[in-house]
Order: structure tokens, then C-alpha cells, then sequence
């Protein structure tokens, strides 16, 4: 199984740039000792629709484009569930043990992510409030690699 980060908007140079790609190679690297075939992302440019819902509905299209076929979808909100760094491994791990050839962890735009994705995905949170975009990808990144420790036995995590 990979890992996909989808994400809406694209990651300017700097820190946090930075930041992200260091955790996304460490996850990469340490991909295969997990039972993973690969981590990769995939941005997709913010849509340029006038109302936030047609943006949303163009994005979404975007999105369901680039999810392989048969792959699982955990989408990012501020109104998702919260569960542990374990918690986050174990699903990843039942995940991979099931024969699904692929996860897609999606973050949305800036004016979120379309009600119709969330009929067919797990709704994640990292807590109620809402975060920065390129925090939330730092975030997402860093919560794979730590995920992929977890499943390794890898001492990283320390819980």
C-alpha cells in the first residue's frame, strides 16, 4: 500500500517548505520497513471559481482525479475526529493488512473541502481549532513518518 498526501494550493519556498520535505524523505525512507510500497504528494492548484461553493465542487473533481482507484480517503477538517498518533498507526496498519493499494490523505483549499467527499471518507482532525495551510502539511507529513515509526517499532516514537 502507499501513502498519498493530497493537498490543495501549492507550498511556496521557505521554513516550512523546509520543514515538510524533511519529514516526507524520512517517511519515504522508511516506507518499505513498514510494508509500505511509498509516500508520495500531489498538489492541486486552488480553483479560481467566483462562489466558494462552485471553488469547492472544482476542487473536489480535482481530488477524486487523483485518488487511484480502490484506494481509502481520510480527509483533514477541523470538525474530524482526533485520535492518537497510535490510533492514526493502527488504522494505517489494519489499512495496509486489508490489501487496499493506496490511502489518500486529502487537505482542502481555503474555503475547506466539499460535503460530497466526506460520504466516502474517514474525517480526521488535529483538534478543533483551525490551522495554517502549510502547518496543516507539516503536521500531516510529520504524522505519517511518526506513523510509520510506530508501525516499525522504531524508537522516534516515544509514548
Amino acid at each position: 500500500m502507499r501513502i498519498i498526501l493530497i493537498a490543495i494550493g501549492r507550498m511556496k519556498q521557505g521554513p516550512e517548505r523546509e520543514l515538510f520535505s524533511r519529514y516526507i524523505e524520512r517517511a519515504i525512507a522508511s516506507a518499505r520497513s513498514a510494508g509500505l510500497t511509498g509516500v508520495e504528494t500531489r498538489e492541486i492548484d486552488e480553483s479560481r471559481a467566483r462562489r466558494p461553493e462552485d471553488r469547492k465542487a472544482e476542487e473536489a473533481q480535482a481530488i477524486r482525479a487523483a485518488i487511484p482507484p480502490g484506494a481509502r480517503l481520510f480527509l483533514l477538517d477541523e470538525r474530524g475526529r482526533s485520535p492518537t498518533s497510535e490510533a492514526f498507526a493502527a488504522d494505517i496498519g489494519t489499512i495496509r493488512d486489508s490489501g487496499v493499494p493506496a490511502l489518500a490523505l486529502v487537505i482542502g483549499g481555503p474555503d475547506g473541502l466539499d460535503p460530497s467527499l466526506r460520504e466516502q471518507a474517514t474525517v480526521l482532525a488535529f483538534g478543533a481549532m483551525t490551522w495554517p495551510h502549510q502547518l496543516v502539511r507539516i503536521m500531516a507529513a510529520e504524522q505519517i513518518y511518526r506513523a510509520i515509526t510506530i508501525l516499525t517499532g522504531h524508537p522516534y516514537h516515544r509514548s
